[in-house]
């Protein structure tokens, strides 16, 4: 936000340049959350006949969330206010664990902050859901081609948050889930087939993760401890070490942290240039470390990673270990998967 190009800086210098300009702030203006409290709160409570238990909305500036859950618990204290909020944002964690977290990109836009808005009432909230910007993208198609609502990525947040929310629920309770924008602005995103491709959010028609893929590994005796190198090493006993486990490539550690990759082909590139790969450390000759992925990971994420150079990933399986997925272990897998359907 301090960044003079942010939109937060770019609003300011213009309401100072241009004469008589108002900037109406929705992230510091108390009409808000009280325009909400006023209108939509009261909406709700009538056209539910004041059954409302659960309210469900995605979190931007908060003026919704905060508005409407004035009202409704002024009504009921009972009733439940569930968030919808994008990986990466600050809310989850400050709410449901009370700590900053770091915030992080996201593309689910409209949700979610990296800052705290004075209109947000943090303490108006009863649970937080975290809602991935793939859930909510095909969420929002699913809207539109079985319900028939054209609404954006936040709308799908939103819905995604109050399906898992209606998991608890019982036939007593009423919940109402706020779709907040038009999916006009989106046709040429969440509603553009090769937009969606592009970006890896269809659904594929074999749904792996790297967990699978490591359990088809250990299957077939092929994971579990991975061979890695030392900073200090040489480049002949490192290449030993990949012969003897019949490997091409393997990580390269300094004081049990992850530094690099100390590949064949560059090894066998010095061999040919004359250097002597018993007096070479691995320090001189190691490329940049693999990418490190958790087993949640989906497979078509993993495939986003492989080069021509880096035909590998890690995965980060526990504190200080990890295992390797190739392009061969991802192929097996998949065709594997493909048999047994």
């Amino acid at each position: 936000p301090s960044d003079p190009r942010s939109y937060y800086s770019v609003a300011d210098k213009l309401t100072a340049e241009i004469p008589g300009a108002f900037h109406p702030n929705q992230y510091e203006n108390p009409e808000n959350p009280k325009a909400h409290y006023h209108t939509t709160g009261p909406e709700l409570w009538k056209d539910s006949d004041g059954k409302i238990t659960h309210f469900v909305a995605g979190m931007g500036t908060g003026g919704t969330v905060s508005g409407v859950a004035k009202y409704l618990k002024e009504q009921n204290p009972k009733i439940k206010i569930i968030g919808a909020d994008p990986v990466g944002s600050l809310y989850y964690d400050k709410i449901v664990n009370n700590k900053i977290g770091v915030a992080k990109p996201y593309v689910v836009e409209g949700i979610g902050e990296d800052i705290f808005p004075s209109t947000m009432d943090l303490k108006c909230m009863d649970d937080v859901i975290v809602t991935p910007d793939r859930d909510c993208f095909l969420m929002t198609r699913k809207l539109a081609t079985m319900e028939g609502i054209l609404t954006g990525g936040s709308g799908g947040a939103a819905m995604v948050a109050g399906l898992e929310c209606a998991k608890k629920l019982t036939e007593k309770d009423f919940m109402v889930i706020l779709l907040p924008d038009t999916g006009m602005r989106y046709l040429s995103k969440i509603y553009n087939d090769e937009w969606m491709k592009e970006n890896q959010y269809f659904e594929s028609e074999v749904p792996l993760k790297v967990a699978d893929i490591l359990a088809a590994k250990r299957k077939h005796g092929r994971a579990g401890k991975i061979a890695t190198a030392k900073t200090t090493d040489t480049l002949f006993a490192a290449m030993a070490l990949m012969r003897k486990n019949d490997i091409s490539q393997m990580p390269v550690f300094e004081k049990n942290k992850l530094v690099g990759t100390v590949m064949e082909d560059e090894v066998l590139g010095h061999m040919l240039k004359g250097r002597d790969i018993e007096k070479m450390i691995v320090r001189e000759a190691m490329t940049p470390a693999l990418p490190v992925l958790a087993p949640e990971a989906r497979v078509e994420s993993v495939l986003r990673y492989f080069t021509p150079d880096r035909p590998a990933v890690l995965i980060k399986t526990g504190k200080g270990t990890y295992d390797i997925v190739t392009k061969y272990d991802v192929v097996n897998a998949v065709s594997r998967a493909l048999e047994m359907r």
